[in-house]
C-alpha cells in the first residue's frame, strides 16, 4: 500500500463550473471534496497525485495523460450529478469504462461506503465515451456524489461532508488492500 498512487480528479474548475443549483457550484464541491479524501488517503500510507488543487480548468484528456504520466494504479474523478428538474433525483452512482474490471470493483466499493452515509445506491454504470475513464492507463471511476440539484442531497453533502469524504476513502483503500 506504501507504494500505491492513487490520482484524485476534482471534476470541472475555472471557467467550466459543472452544474449549477442556487449559487452552488460542481467545481467547487468537487475540490473541496477531493482534498477532503486525499488528507485521509496520505494519513493512511497512500500517495495521492491531485489533478487540480485550485480552481483552474484542464481537459478531461489532460487530466487523464497527467495520471498516466505520474504512474498512478488508481484514478477517482469527483462529480456531482444533476438533474433536469430540482428534486428529481438523488443518489450516487459511480461511471466506469467497464463494470466487470478492478474499476467496477472500486466503484461498488465506494458507493457501498457512501450508501452507509445515507446517499440512494444507484450502482455502478458503464460509459466507455467519458475520457477520464477511457484515456487512463490505470483502473478509473468517475463517483456522481449525489445531485446538486438535490436539496435532500446537498443537506446530506454538508452535514455529513467528513463522513462522505472518509467514505470514499475508505472505499479507495478497501480496493487498494484487495477486499471486494
Amino acid at each position: 500500500m506504501p507504494d500505491t498512487l492513487v490520482a484524485l480528479d476534482a471534476g470541472h474548475g475555472g471557467a467550466n463550473p459543472g452544474a449549477v443549483y442556487g449559487g452552488r457550484r460542481e467545481s467547487d464541491d468537487a475540490l473541496n471534496l477531493a482534498l477532503a479524501i486525499g488528507s485521509i488517503l496520505e494519513a493512511n500510507g497512500i500517495q495521492v497525485f491531485y489533478t487540480r488543487t485550485t480552481d483552474v480548468f484542464e481537459t478531461p484528456r489532460q487530466k487523464a495523460m497527467e495520471a498516466n504520466a505520474a504512474g498512478a494504479d488508481y484514478f477517482v474523478s469527483i462529480h456531482r450529478n444533476s438533474s433536469p428538474f430540482p428534486n428529481q433525483y438523488s443518489g450516487v452512482e459511480t461511471l466506469v469504462y467497464n463494470r466487470y474490471s478492478q474499476a467496477g470493483v472500486l466503484a461498488s466499493n465506494i458507493n457501498e461506503q457512501l450508501e452507509k452515509v445515507g446517499f440512494v445506491n444507484h450502482g455502478v454504470n458503464e460509459r466507455p465515451n467519458l475520457v477520464v475513464l477511457n484515456a487512463t492507463d490505470m483502473p478509473s471511476v468517475l463517483v456522481e456524489v449525489g445531485f446538486i440539484n438535490s436539496d435532500t442531497d446537498n443537506m446530506i453533502f454538508d452535514t455529513r461532508f467528513d463522513e462522505i469524504a472518509q467514505a470514499i476513502a475508505d472505499g479507495i483503500i478497501q480496493t487498494v488492500n484487495g477486499r471486494a
